[in-house]
């Protein structure tokens, strides 16, 4: 193993045993239901608000963000804004009422609020598949790690999320897990600001320049591809190739790549010569310098609808991660859980600092990522490229260190959401919640072999999609308007959530579209969450008769001071 391998192993190493030693600290409270739910109810504001940043610091934000920026250009900053401003109207809508609802558990709180056993169920089905499609991001970016630092099999990467999220669910639940978080949140920080300043130095010592035209290579660069793959070329390249090229095989041969598009086989190896144009992925758009850096121009169709969808989709998705909203559950009272949220943005600001500056370097010294399509890849390559020796080897073990930080905190919060929902279907009590954690990370381990190289971005706006298409409204309607009827809550989450779901399986398992087909299903949010909203409010409007007798004193309960409220 190389020295940047090492460092990567020692450092995954290091953060695991961390981890399971901060859990096993979490868990001398005890483990209640209460415990492993909400924590008691105990945690501090500012605590709290380290864990769900760090519960949200997640595959896409760590790997994600970067790779958007290196493939798509500055135009996907808006897309951490977003995430950043969903907090916003987190704090300005939902954080306290929900918290004064008294519920553990969204689906608790659907029930609560509606007096419906079905519409707790289809709310607990929506939790189960947003969580899930934001399982697979965190199992792809474990993998690609592994694989990218190490040269293990990407189901290496699964098995050591896996058996931690295990380890720290199955014994403590959230009691375990705050305590993980709320440390990792600063972890994850140190691990990507140091490299950043780091690289950024050495850039300007390098006098690269900027990445003002179309990527090319910067020096004579060999690529081996993993998968088959589709790869798009500028212009007329001589390359030389081992393997299997558009169906030929190759033994060391000269070829030159025409413009248009390629077949390169698997484990082919391709020698480019200094200053060649990067072949693109099929998939990823070409772009020069000038598109690179201008908003809402992303080389594909419909770009400003798909654009404003993806936003609209994290905005208000953010607003419904289960996740992120049974944390505000664990604070000790409504004005400690405004707190908590208002410190969120500010810490969340803190780390996106960092992401669009390894995308731009990536540009520069990494660009063969773009051929590849592991765009994923950029913020655990560029250590290496710029810095060879011992010190890119440190840097590296830091980057590795906070790439699994972030993979087991969101895992660990996403399965103690699910598995708080699935444990209520069966009998209730800490053998219903631990069977509901092994099944919450049973369901998408089946199917994280279908990603490939998907970026983990892309992947968690799949799920974000969902919460914005189904929770999203079901709590802005339920927390502010006592008109809204079990029939109509229960139509609207089965219709968005529904539609929603279909558009994220069809992207993941369909092959590429175009046109319209291509733009709804990649981003449908922009149609789906207002249709939502207005399916919720005009079935309750059709159907007066059916709002909860108790609906008028559900709503006052959760906007009064929490002094006054009776629980």
């Amino acid at each position: 193993m190389t020295g940047a391998a090492v460092a990567a192993a020692l450092s995954v190493l290091t953060v695991v045993a961390a981890t399971l030693g901060l859990g096993s600290l979490g868990r001398r409270g005890g483990t209640t239901p209460g415990d492993l739910l909400v924590a008691s109810r105990g945690v501090t504001p500012l605590w709290n608000a380290a864990a769900i940043s760090s519960e949200y610091i997640s595959a896409a934000a760590f790997l994600g963000t970067a790779g958007l920026v290196l493939a798509y250009g500055t135009d996907t900053l808006w897309l951490p804004v977003a995430a950043t401003g969903g907090f916003v109207l987190l704090v300005a809508f939902v954080t306290a009422p929900l918290r004064r609802s008294g519920a553990y558990t969204i689906s608790d709180f659907a029930e609560w609020r509606l007096g419906s056993v079905a519409v707790r169920r289809t709310v607990s089905a929506c939790v189960c598949f947003i969580g899930w499609f934001y399982l697979l991001p965190q199992f792809q970016g474990a993998g690609v790690t592994l694989r990218v630092l190490t040269g293990a099999p990407v189901w290496a990467g699964w098995a050591v999320v896996v058996a931690v999220a295990l380890a720290l669910t199955l014994s403590g639940g959230m009691r375990s897990i705050t305590a993980v978080q709320a440390v990792q949140f600063w972890v994850k920080l140190l691990a990507v600001a140091v490299p950043a300043v780091a690289l950024l130095v050495l850039w300007r010592l390098d006098g690269a320049g900027t990445p003002a035209g179309p990527p090319v290579f910067g020096r004579a660069t060999t690529i081996r591809v993993q998968t088959e793959s589709a790869v798009r070329v500028s212009a007329d390249t001589a390359v030389t190739v081992r393997g299997e090229l558009d169906g030929d095989r190759h033994d060391g041969d000269r070829v030159v790549l025409s413009a248009g598009q390629h077949t390169v086989g698997e484990g082919a190896e391709l020698v480019f010569p200094r200053g060649a144009a990067v072949p693109h992925a099929a998939r990823l758009p070409t772009r020069s310098g000038r598109l690179w850096s201008m908003p809402s121009e992303r080389g594909r169709d419909h770009a400003l609808f798909t654009t404003y969808s993806a936003l609209l989709a994290v905005l208000l998705g953010t607003m419904g991660l289960p996740h992120i909203l049974m944390r505000f559950y664990t604070n000790t009272s409504g004005r400690a859980a405004r707190r908590t949220a208002a410190m969120v943005p500010a810490l969340l600001s803190l780390f996106y600092l960092f992401p669009a500056l390894y995308g731009t370097l990536g540009r520069l010294y990494t660009p063969e990522l773009l051929m590849t399509g592991d765009t994923d890849a950029t913020i655990l390559t560029l250590p290496r490229k710029l810095a060879p020796g011992l010190s890119g080897s440190l840097l590296v073990g830091l980057v590795a260190a906070g790439a699994f930080a972030a993979f087991i905190s969101t895992t660990c919060g996403v399965v103690v959401a699910i598995a708080g929902t699935i444990s209520q279907f069966l009998r209730g009590g800490t053998g219903s919640f631990r069977a509901g954690a092994v099944f919450a990370l049973a369901v998408p381990l089946c199917v994280a072999g279908c990603v490939g190289t998907r970026n983990a971005a892309g992947l968690v706006t799949l799920a974000l999609t969902v919460s914005a298409c189904s929770l999203c409204p079901l709590l802005l309607l339920g927390l502010w308007w006592r008109g809204l009827t079990p029939l109509g809550a229960g139509v609207g989450l089965v219709f968005g959530g529904g539609l929603a779901v279909a558009a994220g399986g069809a992207g993941l398992f369909l092959g590429p579209r175009h046109g319209w087909t291509a733009a709804l299903l990649a981003q449908p949010a922009l149609v789906l969450a207002p249709a939502t909203v207005a399916v919720m409010v005009g079935v309750s409007l059709a159907f007066p008769r059916h709002v909860p007798p108790r609906a008028g004193r559900a709503v006052a309960r959760m906007h009064l001071p929490e002094e006054f409220v009776v629980h």
